[in-house]
């Protein structure tokens, strides 16, 4: 059973900083991905992505520049720093990851086989 566990969500300030972290059990990722999602949007918006033994990442424009993606493969754990956050980057973040090592749809969250329960960030202006 795969179980991802996001935790360091939390309320700051605009220009403020948080890391997020997503804790993955029971199988090996290869590719895990932050989303958000705001009350009343059914969509999840896409934030970033990062494969395993990789250095390479992928970021929403959004983000670009002021989040930053990373792993530890030893620990099974995937981090966002987030900084000089604005009140746009308010919503739930999740955590969402799938073991293939193929192709999918990096930016799609239905794409993913396997998903965290969220975490909340609140950024007030």
């Amino acid at each position: 059973q795969v179980q991802l566990v996001e935790s360091g969500g939390g309320s700051v300030q605009a220009g403020g900083s948080l890391r997020l972290s997503c804790a993955a059990s029971g199988r090996t990722l290869n590719i895990v991905a932050w989303f958000r999602q705001t009350p009343g949007e059914e969509e999840r918006m896409f934030v970033a992505a990062i494969r395993r033994n990789s250095d390479s990442a992928v970021y929403a424009d959004s983000v670009k520049g002021r989040f930053t993606i990373s792993r530890d493969d030893a620990k099974s754990t995937v981090y966002l720093q987030m900084n000089n956050l604005e009140p746009e980057d308010t919503a739930v973040y999740l955590c969402v990851g799938d073991s293939t090592t193929g192709w999918i749809n990096t930016f799609s969250s239905r794409a993913y086989d396997y998903w965290g329960q969220g975490t909340q960030v609140t950024v007030s202006s």
